[in-house]
């Protein structure tokens, strides 16, 4: 597995991390810091793997928000005194999925290309 691949299956396994905080509620969210910290620390990792990307990669999948998953980072990192959990929720429960899915999309189809199987397991 290239260092590329890696990272993309690292991004899987984040948000597979992201899922079971959601999975929780936004209620259990709202009122339980620990759950909206680890949900930032989510977050600044997303941004630190897609960072590790090259740009080529990146620019070969346009499907992805690589650039608002690293402003997202930013946003965590320097910004927390007035961080909008809001936002960091509605990153977690709805933005997050489709990517993903397009991670997962991209290490499928670079599996199918090079012979090797397929990532299992849902989102």
């Amino acid at each position: 597995m290239s260092d590329t691949q890696q990272t993309v299956s690292d991004l899987i396994g984040l948000a597979e991390t992201s899922s079971r905080l959601v999975a929780r509620g936004k209620e259990a969210f709202d009122s339980d810091e620990a759950i909206r910290l680890a949900a930032e620390a989510v977050l600044h990792k997303i941004g630190e793997a897609v960072s590790r990307l090259p740009d080529e990669f990146l620019q070969q999948h346009p499907e992805v928000s690589w650039r608002a998953m690293r402003g997202m980072r930013n946003v965590v990192a320097h910004q927390y005194e007035q961080m909008d959990y809001q936002l960091i929720w509605n990153a977690l429960a709805h933005r997050l999925p489709p990517e993903a899915e397009a991670w997962r999309s991209i290490l499928d189809d670079d599996a199918a290309a090079n012979d090797i199987p397929a990532i299992s397991g849902s989102w």
